[in-house]
């Protein structure tokens, strides 16, 4: 199913990419030999052509850059992107701490390589991935999204993944199947918030989530294995994350080793903690305000202080409304938050 391209992907004049922001990207895919109608590129050769012109070691060990394919539809020439460093340094992730920093400050060491995904359940074909099958057995392309927080904070990100109906289908799914449940990693040893819920927010660690299975074959749900133009850094969850650009960013699961397909719906991390403030849904609606605070209006992080973000309205399904509203036709948006 190809999603048709319309004004919604391109914002107004006032929303553009600065100038600076949009050469140095552009500049960085020319240097790596990727263009926008580029054909997809097996990983592994990526890390001598990201030394090639940075000349980082560090970061040759560290991060290996992702060759990738723009699919037209998801990506307008100049969306107004979230800088690359506020994406690195503001995040939720209370398995590394619940402060905004913490994630980038506690998890510099977390190892992803080796990484297990197990995808099981109510298939005919399960399987495993590796932590190369991750970056090889898919076709890469970018896709920029917006990402909605439920804490009324948004940004708007060039992620590169694949999506998730690509791996659901090897995995084929049986008849019975109406939901999919994620499982972030368990390792109290690198993760602190799982060993203290201090750190950890109270939460009852593994984090878990879940969509129906219409919500995940859905073809804007991607596995985002990367971010401007590099594999993901472990605060924003690294080696592989769930996106759902029309829900609230706490449904994006991180770090994730289990896929489980089940014939009920699966429990979710916050809707256990707090399930009058975070419901399994978790549709992006201005109309349905959180019991804290109005959901109408967003802070968008763009360039500039955190604290000089401007405010703008909060779109229905996170702008993504013509693409996903009819998974919930008849249903009522305010019982089912």
């Amino acid at each position: 199913m190809l999603i048709k391209k319309t004004s919604r992907w391109t914002l107004t004049e006032n929303e553009a990419t600065p100038e600076s922001v949009y050469r140095q990207r552009r500049d960085i895919l020319k240097k790596l030999g990727i263009t926008l109608v580029g054909m997809p590129i097996a990983a592994k050769a990526n890390a001598g052509l990201f030394d090639a012109f940075t000349g980082s070691k560090k970061e040759l060990k560290d991060t290996r850059r992702l060759l990738t394919t723009n699919s037209s539809q998801y990506s307008g020439k100049q969306l107004a992107l979230t800088p690359e460093s506020k994406i690195l340094q503001y995040n939720n992730f209370y398995e590394f701490g619940t402060d905004k920093s913490d994630p980038a400050a506690r998890a510099a060491n977390f190892k992803t390589n080796p990484w297990n995904i197990e995808v099981g359940g109510l298939v005919n074909k399960p399987l495993t991935l590796g932590y190369e099958d991750i970056f090889s057995s898919f076709s890469l392309e970018e896709r920029i999204y917006r990402l909605r927080c439920v804490e009324a904070w948004s940004m708007n990100i060039p992620w590169i993944g694949f999506p998730l109906a690509t791996l659901l289908k090897k995995a084929d799914p049986k008849s019975s199947a109406k939901y999919v449940a994620f499982e972030t990693l368990y390792d109290p040893e690198q993760m602190p918030g799982q060993a203290s819920r201090r750190l950890g927010g109270g939460i009852d660690y593994p984090y878990v989530e879940g969509l129906r299975l219409d919500e995940a074959m859905n073809p804007l749900t991607l596995l985002s294995v990367g971010l401007y133009g590099k594999t993901l850094a472990p605060q924003n969850g690294a080696p592989i994350r769930l996106v759902v650009p029309w829900k609230y960013g706490f449904k994006s699961i991180k770090s994730i080793v289990k896929i489980t397909l089940t014939d009920k719906q699966p429990p979710t991390t916050w809707n256990l903690l707090a399930p009058q403030e975070y419901g399994f849904y978790a549709n992006v609606n201005p109309t349905v305000d959180h019991p804290r605070w109005s959901q109408a209006s967003e802070r968008f992080i763009g360039e500039g202080s955190l604290f000089s973000s401007r405010r703008q309205p909060t779109k229905m399904f996170n702008g993504y409304a013509e693409e996903v509203a009819s998974l919930y036709k008849g249903m009522d948006l305010r019982k089912n938050y």
